[in-house]
């Protein structure tokens, strides 16, 4: 790879991005994958495992000590769907959707600082090369 490789300029852009996030939520006290799985749950619906995996990219054994630790700092329940008492399904608590909310309005603000100013069809192009390399197979 070359410093003009995509992939560099992402994970350039990823490392500085979870630092301001580490930075602008520092008082949470959440790891970054934490903010990740509580900013999935954001938008109210419950979430099986699997989902959870399957929108941050992670494997269940991460995303199981993730929801570990947010159970324990009382932000998630797990409970059961009842046509499917095997599936597992992660729910906010009233802490979970308070600091949900923060993390999206904080997601939000970094966002549109960063992509301030660029025109709509370069953002457009980025959403789209994103998604390519989301869905490289290992």
């Amino acid at each position: 790879m070359t410093s003009g490789s995509a992939l560099l300029a992402l994970q350039r852009a990823t490392h500085a991005t979870l630092l301001v996030l580490a930075s602008e939520l520092a008082d949470l006290g959440l790891t970054a994958a934490e903010i990740n799985v509580l900013a999935i749950l954001a938008d109210g619906p419950g979430r099986t495992v699997s989902e959870i995996c399957a929108e941050s990219g992670s494997r269940p054994s991460t995303i199981t000590s993730v929801l570990d630790r947010l159970e324990r700092r009382g932000h998630i329940t797990r409970g059961t769907r009842p046509a499917d008492r095997r599936v597992v399904v992660v729910e906010l608590t009233p802490s979970g959707r308070r600091a949900a909310g923060t993390i999206t309005r904080t997601l939000t603000s970094v966002e549109a600082r960063a992509l301030d100013g660029l025109p709509g069809e370069a953002v457009a192009g980025f959403h789209t090369v994103l998604r390519a390399l989301a869905e490289v197979s290992p």
